[in-house]
């Protein structure tokens, strides 16, 4: 039996490409930071690709996802977080390029990304009049959305590395400083009517850093302050575990239309 969509929906209208927002997404997406900090440690390390191989590599990699996303009609669970991860790397790669490659001060690139951040949200939003992610039905609000996603993935990685190495609080500190202030995010949007929108960018943001660190505390050797699991054990478990929620969504998910003008 073939499934209609409603009768509101034009042919030219797409549903909504981003997930519903909900605990699971969240998991998801801490779990992705994590993967996109280990996997390209992995990459660049472990199989000796280097920071330029692997950029070349998942730069290809990502671009080929994204165009699989964008040409969707609808959210498809695994399409989109294939891109999410792979925006995940690459954000990671970009900031490692930045510092390692070129020797650019953490504290320079955390604050090129913010500002690059910033001005995507200032286009996006005198665009679309919106940077609600309920509402992304067209294409320019998909592109300006993954344009945010990228920043924030390398803003969230800069940051990340700033508290852990320049300011020396270590991984497992920073991650519970920056886990301090997505609680406390939260119980602003709960409790005192903080904007959903911006409580849920500023979460978005700060997931990087948690994932990364998390990450890091993971992988690292014993000497360096990790438990020393290595990059290839724990990107493959994360990876596992991401694989088996998308399977799950895909088997619950249940598209809803939003109109252009919502």
């Amino acid at each position: 039996m073939s499934r209609s969509l409603p009768p509101a929906l034009s042919l030219d209208t797409m549903l909504n490409k981003v997930p519903e927002v909900t605990l699971v997404f969240w998991i998801i997406k801490i779990m992705a930071t994590t993967v996109g900090e280990t996997a390209a440690d992995f990459l660049n390390v472990t199989l000796n690709l280097g920071l330029n191989g692997t950029s070349v590599v998942m730069g290809g990699a990502l671009l080929v996802a994204l165009l699989i996303q964008i040409r969707a009609r609808r959210y498809i669970p695994w399409a989109y977080w294939l891109a999410v991860v792979f925006v995940s790397v690459v954000g990671t790669l970009i900031t490692d390029n930045l510092t390692d490659n070129l020797g650019v001060n953490l504290f320079v690139t955390t604050a090129v990304f913010s500002v690059a951040l910033a001005a995507t949200f200032f286009a996006w939003h005198a665009s679309e009049r919106t940077l609600s992610v309920h509402t992304i039905v067209t294409t320019k609000r998909e592109l300006f959305y993954w344009a945010a996603i990228l920043f924030t993935f390398a803003l969230g990685t800069a940051s990340g590395d700033l508290m852990a190495e320049k300011l020396q609080l270590g991984y497992g500190l920073s991650a519970l400083v920056v886990g301090a202030l997505i609680a406390a995010t939260y119980a602003c949007y709960r409790l005192f009517a903080l904007n959903a929108v911006l409580a849920f960018w500023i979460a978005y943001v700060l997931t990087r850093p948690l994932g990364a660190s998390f990450g890091d505390l993971l992988s690292q050797p014993l000497a360096n302050g990790g438990l020393g699991l290595g990059t290839t054990v724990t990107s493959f478990i994360f990876l596992a575990v991401i694989s088996g929620l998308v399977v799950l969504l895909t088997l619950r998910r249940r598209p809803v239309a939003v109109l252009p003008g919502a």
